[in-house]
């Protein structure tokens, strides 16, 4: 009895280390074990590389929040009037079919149901069928209109998520590949001769 006790103790005791190791192990700082992790994967980053890595999310997160805002945290305030300008196009383009859909739409209803509505003015230029074909133009093009604005409104948020992911791009004059005019007098007997040029182009390539 004195040996199953004494065993009893020692298991309760080796399971209570392994709990508080495990608990000591679950309480370490998340931004601990990831730098640990970066540490491991021998890729060091300090925090100006990471903020500019996450700079296209936000920009995406903030164009799908409010079309335009990505644009200006990446400081492409020109952008804006285009964004909404386009959304503005669009939303007319909308109006305008949705307003004759319903003109035509109510014409063709007065003609099946009740012809003395009918607008007299278009009797000889339209017949049932044309005012028919007319008003599903004007619904397909409403249609397509509000599948631009959807297509629009994804191509802000990828062109703030671009802009901020080409935000360390190198767009200065130092690039690999270098093209310059040439001016290049002709060589005419192993002399230099100012009445003949060649203009061409000097293709630098730097590696």
């Amino acid at each position: 009895m004195t040996h199953k006790l004494l065993s009893l103790i020692v298991f309760l005791c080796l399971l209570t280390q392994i709990k508080a190791y495990s608990q000591n192990s679950d309480t370490i700082p998340k931004k601990k074990r990831a730098k640990q992790e970066v540490a491991l994967n021998g890729v060091v980053k300090d925090s100006a590389r990471l903020a500019i890595e996450a700079m296209p999310g936000i920009a995406a997160r903030r164009s799908a929040m409010l079309p335009g805002l990505g644009q200006i945290y990446n400081k492409r305030w020109w952008k804006v009037p285009l964004v909404y300008g386009g959304f503005v196009g669009i939303g007319l383009v909308y109006e305008f079919n949705q307003r004759q859909y319903k003109i035509f739409l109510t014409e063709a209803q007065y003609r099946q149901e009740d012809p003395s509505k009918a607008n007299p003015a278009w009797k000889g230029v339209y017949t049932d069928e044309g005012i028919i074909g007319v008003k599903d133009d004007y619904r397909r093009t409403r249609d397509l209109s509000i599948l631009a604005g959807v297509a629009f409104y994804a191509i802000q948020i990828i062109d703030a998520y671009i802009d901020a992911k080409f935000f360390r791009f190198d767009v200065s004059n130092d690039l690999s590949i270098q093209v310059d005019p040439l001016i290049q007098p002709a060589q005419i007997y192993n002399a230099a001769s100012p009445a003949a040029t060649t203009i061409g182009f000097k293709v630098k390539l730097s590696l």
